[in-house]
């Protein structure tokens, strides 16, 4: 039996000699019997205050944390640092090795029907349920190639959509489940919500319209090296980890603490699904995790609320106030009733769900559906009662707020625009269209919005009073005038555009080339006098740049942009 550290407080940890804290260790532990048949264990210890997780956080893999409890996974290298702290901890079985193989199937035989969705099937029978749904339903559906796994294991979705092969001005959404490859209530839930879908397109009403109005995609395995661990015919002994034993729930970039915040590489999997965020346009979405039952919604790396705070408590109230009418007593009735903002539960770096919300402007929540992580065979059809009308309600929502095509004034182009609305976005809320369509989508609580529209070369517009209501689509297409309005200085090729105008002084320049990093800006009184000079480093991604101008008397101005393909120019007048 390995002996446990009496249990030191963090504070008095961190100050003990590095010595004293290895030699007690090197007594106590065995690193290499622990790990000598998995790379990853699975144990809990005690904490004496919520402020000790923003160090542990940062070395394990935190799973849950109840009250002063918390549970976690640690690969070989993050157990050793662990250790290192001096708490006292309890090994305990691995969720993925709790169950035998008669609770994975179904009770009296080896298989269950494929559309019962009552059973854990094999790396196989995943593949053939996927590309069964496509040759079943090929008008509405098809299997769309996200990468491989370490092990050469295929990360795929579906499409569902009534045009599955055309991209449409519609609202992309994306489920995935079991990124950790032992929390597998979703994978088999997420097999039984692309079946409902396609068996009841054209003959119920409700799901017709979701079909023919949103593009939904669905992958329900994220981690199928993790969830076949054991061998391709049995999710026996799935693991959370992927082969390298690396949390891809912490492998992506962070918003507060940088490209790599778990030390290591980005893994395999991380790189073909941000590759396929890259490619697509979702607007929302969700993952699926078990361990605990919450409506887990962002941020999950810093304190501050996202600006859409409001909304997604709405939005997970929604979820669990349904799931309340049609399961058991105790079900999703932890936190606040079911919903918890992230961090206040516990923080985590390199989550996917604030990945996708910072860089991809998805809205995507964490969703934790079942307390225990291989939940029985048996209880897979009552979750699926418990939560298939809560999934439909959120697919729902991704049709609602503000949303519309931009498109060039002169020409009907669709553009590549960004819609912000200030005084409320912040932290990357703010979205932008997507092509050939030029379509946007702005999830919104109910309320009155002033919404800007803009674009590199291109006045930019701004909307005032935008009534926003919920569980409704409120419908805006812009069209935005290009910065064409001829030279204004010889020698200048066409003017760039200064916001607002006129201006107590603080504007904004927007950018008429795409790429200008370095450039030149100028400002003349109207005798020619130059009156401001500067050198301007623009991030490549940037639209505009904002100058203070406050210092100049009231009256017209003449601004010159100068970049290394042209010059520009523009008035202002400043009151």
């Amino acid at each position: 039996m390995i002996k446990k550290l009496l249990l030191l407080p963090l504070t008095l940890v961190l100050f003990l000699p590095v010595s004293s804290l290895y030699s007690q260790q090197s007594e106590n532990i065995n690193t290499h019997d622990l790990f000598k048949n998995s790379g990853e264990i699975y144990f809990a210890f005690d904490i004496g205050s919520p402020q000790e997780l923003e160090v542990l956080t940062r070395i394990i893999s935190i799973s849950n944390v109840t009250g002063n409890q918390v549970f976690a996974y640690a690969n070989r290298k993050e157990f050793q640092e662990f250790v290192e702290l001096g708490y006292s901890y309890r090994l305990l079985p691995h969720p993925g090795s709790l169950l035998t193989e008669d609770q994975l199937r179904p009770p009296g035989s080896g298989k269950g029907p494929s559309t019962m969705w009552n059973y854990y099937p094999s790396y196989q029978e995943y593949l053939d349920f996927m590309n069964g749904f496509a040759a079943s339903y090929p008008d509405i559906c098809k299997v769309v190639p996200i990468g491989t796994s370490i092990q050469g294991r295929e990360l795929i979705a579906v499409k569902i959509s009534d045009n599955v092969d055309e991209p449409e001005a519609e609202p992309e959404f994306f489920y995935t489940s079991s990124i950790h490859g032992d929390e597998l209530t979703g994978y088999v839930l997420m097999l039984h919500l692309i079946d409902y879908l396609l068996s009841n397109y054209g003959t119920d009403a409700r799901i017709t319209n979701l079909v023919d109005n949103i593009e939904i995609y669905i992958n329900p395995l994220a981690n199928p090296d993790g969830t076949y661990w054991g061998g391709n015919n049995s999710v026996n002994q799935a693991k959370r980890y992927n082969a390298n034993w690396v949390d891809l729930n912490r492998n992506y970039p962070d918003p507060e603490d940088g490209p790599h915040p778990d030390g290591n590489q980005w893994q395999t999997e991380t790189v073909a699904f941000m590759a396929f965020a890259d490619s697509n346009h979702f607007v929302m979405g969700a993952n699926f995790h078990g361990g605990a039952e919450v409506f887990n919604y962002p941020w999950d790396t810093w304190s501050k609320l996202a600006a859409d705070d409001t909304w997604w408590k709405f939005v997970g109230r929604e979820y669990v106030d349904t799931v309340y009418l049609h399961s058991f007593g105790g079900y999703f009735s932890g936190f606040n009733n079911g919903i918890s903002n992230g961090y206040q539960w516990y923080t985590i770096s390199g989550g996917r769900q604030d990945y996708m919300n910072y860089w991809h402007s998805d809205r995507e929540v964490t969703l934790e559906i079942s307390d225990i992580k291989l939940i029985p065979a048996s209880q897979l059809l009552n979750h699926w009662e418990y939560n298939y009308r809560s999934l439909l309600n959120y697919i729902e929502q991704a049709s609602y707020g503000i949303q519309g095509i931009v498109t060039d004034s002169v020409t009907g182009q669709p553009l590549i625009a960004e819609i912000f609305i200030p005084g409320h976005d912040m932290d990357n809320s703010h979205v932008f269209t997507k092509l050939p369509s030029g379509y946007y989508s702005r999830l919104l609580w109910e309320g009155t919005y002033d919404v800007r529209f803009s674009a590199v070369g291109y006045f930019p517009k701004m909307i005032y009073n935008v009534d926003v209501s919920n569980w409704t689509t409120t419908s805006l297409d812009v069209k935005l005038v290009p910065l064409n309005v001829g030279s204004m200085e010889p020698g200048c090729k066409r003017a760039a555009m200064v916001y607002p105008n006129p201006s107590n002084g603080l504007i904004d320049l927007y950018l008429p080339e795409q790429g200008i990093t370095d450039a030149e800006v100028e400002c003349f009184n109207m005798n020619g006098k130059r009156l401001l000079l500067r050198h301007l480093n623009i991030s490549d991604e940037a639209s505009f740049v904002r100058l203070n101008m406050g210092n100049l008397a009231p009256g017209l101005y003449l601004v010159k942009l100068t970049t290394s393909n042209a010059s520009y120019s523009d008035r202002i007048i400043i009151r």
